[in-house]
């Protein structure tokens, strides 16, 4: 098993690690670190700061206003480009 200071040397724990050294792990989130859980060296989970840039990505709402649909909604589609969707 790795001791704290080998664990704290990487980016990507597994999850026994991640389980025994939580508070410690989560101190170098809070620094701004982005770490990776791994399951049998498969990684699984992103430990990431909340504040951070993929967080903001994923924000409800984003894009509120810049994005638009227009009033005729499908209608301007071309069902031919689409082979063996029914048009209406």
């Amino acid at each position: 098993m790795a001791t704290a200071d080998q664990i704290a040397a990487r980016e990507s724990v597994n999850v026994h690690e991640a389980k025994t050294h939580l508070s410690r792990l989560l101190e170098r989130v809070e620094r701004g670190e982005e770490l990776t859980i791994a399951r049998a060296g498969t990684p699984v989970a992103k430990l990431i700061p909340v504040g951070s840039v993929n967080a903001r990505l994923r924000v409800r709402g984003r894009f509120k206003g810049r994005i638009w649909t227009p009033d005729d909604g499908n209608a301007s589609l071309s069902w031919h480009v689409v082979p063996g969707f029914p048009a209406e």
